[in-house]
């Protein structure tokens, strides 16, 4: 059956989520992780999305979290190893209604985890821009409600500027914030 693609209203209940799969994280990672993320939409506050946590978990090697696929699997991930993305491992929870996703990058991976949360970050503080995106989300979901494929295609320009954009903002408030600090 193709993947049902729905986009909902903000839920606030989503940060809670966030935070009990956190904890449940946590121990599984153990030493090998260095920050764990909410990200996506979910992690913004007012933003329609797909109702599931993205979670970017920062570890010091990626190849080290393939040892914890049996944990990860006890607590009902699926572990589909880089699944396109070099470098990358990524986790799915839920089956086809999907509830979480994790998307695991090492520390050294910079531009992967600086793209995630410049992105989050600029639409945390942009709310007509997440408000133009969150409507771009819903069109698409009605249009396209069983071609995840359909659905993406039709957000990549707007994701694509979306992430200049925040690439952007982000260089430009750390060039900002440093200056402060001389």
């Amino acid at each position: 059956m193709p993947q049902h693609v729905r986009v909902v209203p903000p839920d606030p209940a989503w940060a809670e989520g966030y935070r009990r799969e956190r904890a449940l994280l946590m121990p599984v990672f153990g030493p090998l992780l260095v920050e764990l993320h909410h990200i996506g939409s979910t992690a913004v506050p007012g933003l329609a999305a797909k109702p599931v946590i993205d979670i970017m978990p920062v570890v010091r090697a990626v190849t080290e979290t393939d040892e914890c696929r049996a944990d990860f699997e006890a607590l009902g991930y699926e572990y589909l190893g880089e699944f396109g993305i070099p470098e990358r491992r990524y986790l799915r929870k839920g089956g086809d209604e999907r509830t979480h996703q994790m998307h695991i990058f090492a520390s050294d991976d910079v531009h992967a985890i600086a793209r995630h949360l410049a992105v989050r970050d600029y639409l945390r503080a942009h709310p007509a821009r997440a408000a133009a995106y969150g409507a771009l989300k819903l069109e698409l979901a009605a249009r396209f409600p069983y071609d995840i494929d359909g659905y993406c295609d039709g957000k990549d320009a707007f994701v694509g500027a979306l992430e200049r954009d925040a690439l952007e903002w982000r260089a430009a408030c750390d060039l900002k914030n440093g200056s402060n600090k001389a």
